[in-house]
């Protein structure tokens, strides 16, 4: 509880007062208690078996609660029971951070606030009467305002704990947070009254639960999905993390590679996906290195054209090492021909042009630009500006152009700031330059 701010304590004892506040009152007014108990009941095995999908790591955005539930409750009951349902699921849910209790305390005030607002304004536009008739059509618009209550209590409660707990600048802290609360509110507000207007039904509350089914098997598939997908990130960050070590002249820069791409894909107003893709054909686009025997890598003179042919390989090898993870997709072309030069004398296979597949495109740029603005233990970094203007020489002969034009726009907007340098030993002058360093002239840019 230390760790947490006095004034973020404050905020949070203000919320977990008014929650209580929203619920007492349904002591007085006799609600249906058993459908309160088969709610809370319902709700707490839910999130217990949400939270435990994802045991390890934090769940993906949208699936952190279990809605339907919740919402079910807002349109079959008062506010005050509605703000029940929520609270022993989570002062029970699985919390992986510290302090526990004052987290489980914020979550359960927090729902139980959202719900009361939200079956507020669906009571007041009518909306019990057309669950129970039911007036399908008519109930959707009172369901429609109650799911947009209970996205704008989130919204609003979760900016202040930005800016109570975590010091998020006011201006800032409730940016972009009503868009990504509503879209999952949204769908399990459909399940929710799916649940509710057959709960008021002839068939009953049986009939109900049935609606969970196929939402629970839709977060299975979810959750397979995500546990997939972090097992390959897991993956690429160690491959990364070997590269590293193994290669201490470019330590760091894989990386930012994958930082400069996303810039790239970005500027050139690639989807989402892609933009994932190009960050991971940045980050592997040097993964063949762990096929390259580590002296050659290390070698402190100039390498001789047979070292320098085994060097040549490590797209080959690289693209080897990647081929089975499928969702990298397109990414894996990157790594196989980041080296290619548009005027068809680079490697592996010499393509020139439109044969070089877009995303190695955009790599090699960002492996170039990376290359000259880092510090290597051979010579200090360049400027931006002096490697953009190197780039823009060597665009048409080593670089697409395109590219290179959106490299330049986007640092213009967004200017460049690396994290991560180049943490080498001092190994004195004379070194030959490192990975995908472009010579000074267009010429054929040294491969190590």
């Amino acid at each position: 509880m230390r760790s947490v701010p006095v004034r973020a304590r404050v905020y949070i004892l203000c919320v977990a007062l008014a929650g209580v506040a929203c619920a007492v009152p349904a002591v007085g007014q006799r609600p249906s208690w058993p459908a309160v108990a088969l709610l809370a009941f319902l709700y707490a095995g839910c999130e217990q078996l949400t939270r435990c999908r994802f045991v390890g790591r934090r769940a993906p955005r949208g699936l952190g609660t279990f809605f339907p539930v919740l919402l079910a409750g807002v349109f079959l009951l008062p506010p005050s029971a509605a703000a029940l349902v929520a609270v022993p699921g989570a002062l029970l849910a699985r919390v992986d951070r510290h302090p526990r209790g004052v987290r489980r305390l914020w979550r359960a005030a927090q729902l139980a606030l959202a719900a009361w607002v939200s079956a507020g304004v669906y009571g007041a536009l009518d909306g019990p009467a057309a669950t129970a008739a039911p007036d399908f059509p008519y109930v959707l618009g009172p369901a429609g305002a109650a799911v947009l209550a209970f996205s704008a209590v989130l919204t609003v409660l979760d900016g202040g704990v930005l800016v109570t707990a975590e010091r998020v600048p006011a201006r800032t802290a409730w940016r972009g947070l009503f868009p990504r609360s509503l879209a999952p509110v949204t769908v399990h507000g459909l399940a929710g009254l799916m649940m509710a207007v057959l709960w008021t039904s002839p068939y009953g509350p049986p009939a109900a639960l049935l609606v969970l089914l196929p939402m629970g098997v839709s977060c299975w598939v979810f959750a397979q999905y995500h546990r997939e997908r972090a097992a390959h990130q897991a993956t690429i960050r160690a491959l990364v993390q070997a590269v590293d070590i193994k290669d201490k002249y470019t330590r760091g820069h894989s990386e930012r590679v994958g930082r400069a791409s996303v810039m790239i894909a970005r500027e050139l107003g690639m989807d989402d996906e892609r933009v994932e893709v190009l960050r991971f054909a940045g980050i592997l686009h040097d993964v063949g290195k762990l096929g390259v025997p580590t002296r050659l890598l290390r070698k402190d003179g100039p390498l001789t054209p047979e070292e320098r042919r085994v060097i040549e390989l490590h797209p080959e090898y690289g693209h080897e090492m990647v081929r089975g993870i499928g969702f990298l997709g397109e990414a894996r072309a990157a790594i196989l021909h980041h080296h290619e030069r548009i005027d068809g004398s680079g490697y592996p296979y010499g393509l020139a042009g439109p044969q070089i597949p877009e995303c190695a495109r955009v790599v090699a740029v960002a492996d170039a630009f990376d290359a000259m603005t880092s510090t290597r233990s051979y010579r200090r970094a360049r400027p931006v500006e002096a490697a953009v203007a190197e780039l823009t020489r060597c665009a048409g002969a080593q670089f697409d152009p395109e590219m290179v034009g959106a490299l330049a726009r986007a640092l213009d907007r967004h200017g460049w700031h690396p994290e991560v340098t180049a943490d080498v030993p001092d190994q004195g002058a004379g070194v030959p330059p490192g990975p995908g360093l472009p010579a000074p002239a267009v010429s054929r840019p040294v491969a190590r």
